[in-house]
């Protein structure tokens, strides 16, 4: 019987995928309609768990981000979303949503949002 678990047991194992989103930087993003740079971050889900966010960068239109966000229950065909946000005083201002299906190959992902494009990469394991 022992047996019969461990060999269902490791099938599960090699069922289980994750995630991991990484080389995050954008382009030609605007701030407020003053023209302020903007300070943005981004966030990082797939499915319905959060995996965080990137810290914001000080008045640049075209950020670089060195986070990596890892979802060790990601599975295909499950929905990576990446939101662009301005960091503001009171109300952080949406920049725009890149939104894909998680597929079986690694990835490098172009986004266009509402202001500016996002890039970033994304590979299964």
């Amino acid at each position: 019987m022992s047996l019969v678990v461990l060999m269902l047991a490791s099938q599960l194992d090699i069922a289980s995928t994750s995630v991991r989103v990484f080389g995050l930087n954008a382009k030609y993003l605007t701030g407020d309609p003053f023209g302020n740079y903007p300070d943005p971050y981004v966030k990082v889900w797939c499915g319905s768990s959060f995996g965080g966010m990137t810290d914001f960068h000080r008045d640049t239109a075209n950020p670089s981000w060195s986070a990596e966000f890892n979802f060790p229950n990601c599975k295909e065909n499950e929905t990576l979303s990446l939101q662009v946000w301005d960091k503001d005083l009171n109300f952080d201002d949406h920049l725009g949503t890149c939104i894909r299906q998680v597929v079986k190959e690694s990835s490098a992902i172009t986004c266009n949002l509402n202001t500016g494009t996002l890039f970033y990469r994304y590979e299964v394991k």
